[in-house]
């Protein structure tokens, strides 16, 4: 496990963004997997910009999302889709077939669950995921307790953001919203994992995933057990392990 803690939040985007770019120059048909929220919203602003200036072909790209919201209009500017596409894959050019979400609305989830890891496979595999961390250590939506070899799924939303988002898309009453999102086994089979955090609210969870046991009731732990990881974040995030690699003599900042 590579970690990397930057001097500060502007370095981070900058670092992350081009973390994106160096896959799509490496490989033009690479599959990579992107996250949202507000760790991601700079870093893919950054990337579109150098794009724009310094252009590359970014024909053959597959983006998708680690997870999508469920049982609302894909249109709701909340949608994982909405962002990704706002954010990424229309500043980039990326080809609406390259662009490989779920649906937000389907009377046979499961169905769709199978048909998205379909399509990720028929393209050869994710060969890079930006994967966020939430403040309990969740992964995608794999919440505590997610059985590591659980895959693609419809999982239930922290209760935070449930209740965000009945009242951002006033929701019918009786209609519960969800999430769609790739299971820890199949995250685990990504080529490469950059998990990407900021903020001194983050530090403490990353320092846990990172430096404790790998266990379930902290779905991110389980990266230490990947052969190509790295751990991103800025000096807040990274201040609790920052200080345990300076009581031991060394530094994990570069």
């Amino acid at each position: 496990m590579k970690i990397t803690i930057t001097k500060n939040e502007e370095e981070f985007n900058v670092t992350a963004a081009w973390r994106i770019i160096a896959q799509m120059l490496e490989k033009p048909n690479a599959v990579i997997g992107l996250s949202t929220g507000q760790t991601t919203i700079d870093m893919h602003r950054l990337l579109s910009e150098i794009h724009a200036q310094y252009p590359f072909d970014v024909s053959d790209i597959t983006l998708f999302n680690v997870d999508e919201l469920t049982n609302l209009p894909r249109e709701y500017a909340g949608s994982c889709y909405t962002r990704i596409l706002q954010q990424v894959a229309a500043p980039l050019g990326i080809p609406e077939r390259n662009f490989i979400m779920p649906p937000t609305l389907s009377y046979d989830f499961e169905k769709e669950c199978l048909l998205f890891e379909k399509r990720l496979l028929e393209r050869g595999g994710a060969d890079l995921q930006m994967l966020g961390i939430g403040t309990n250590g969740h992964i995608g939506i794999n919440q505590p307790g997610t059985p590591f070899e659980s895959e693609t799924w419809v999982a239930a939303l922290d209760p935070d953001l449930e209740a965000r988002v009945c009242r951002e898309t006033q929701l019918k009453q009786g209609t519960k919203p969800g999430g769609l999102t790739r299971g820890i086994k199949n995250i685990m089979h990504t080529r490469k994992v950059i998990l990407i955090a900021k903020g001194s609210h983050k530090a403490s969870i990353i320092a846990q995933a990172v430096l404790g046991p790998v266990t379930t009731d902290i779905p991110a732990s389980v990266l230490q057990l990947h052969p190509n990881c790295e751990i991103l974040v800025d000096a807040e995030a990274g201040a609790e392990i920052a200080a345990y690699a300076e009581q031991r003599g060394y530094s994990f900042r570069g």
